[in-house]
């Protein structure tokens, strides 16, 4: 979507389009599932995990710390990442309320 146009929507519009551009990628997605099911910080477990080189890893991570999904830390000489738990409440309740929304059916389709 280009700048320009982005101003005719509301902020919430833009907001959710940008969190669903973000999570729009299987390789983030992996992260996100890796952390989570981990249930702890994670350093440097990525490469091996996923398959990817960490120059490509570390962009996504980036993307994600972004948007505030996680957080990183460094210790010694590695950056541990965690998700972000109020962060992670708020996208759920984003998604939730767009999602939740009653859609009625008509015979058009």
């Amino acid at each position: 979507m280009g700048t320009t146009k982005t101003e005719i929507y509301t902020d919430k519009h833009n907001k959710l389009a940008s969190l669903f551009k973000v999570l729009g990628h299987p390789a983030r997605i992996a992260i996100l599932q890796y952390i989570i099911n981990q249930k702890a910080c994670i350093c440097n477990d990525l490469v091996d995990e996923l398959g990817l080189a960490q120059a490509t890893i570390s962009q996504h991570l980036k993307e994600l710390k972004n948007i505030g999904i996680i957080q990183g830390s460094i210790e010694g000489k590695s950056v541990c990442y965690c998700i972000e738990e109020n962060v992670w409440k708020q996208l759920q309740e984003e998604f939730n309320a767009f999602f939740n929304q009653e859609v009625k059916t008509n015979q058009c389709c």
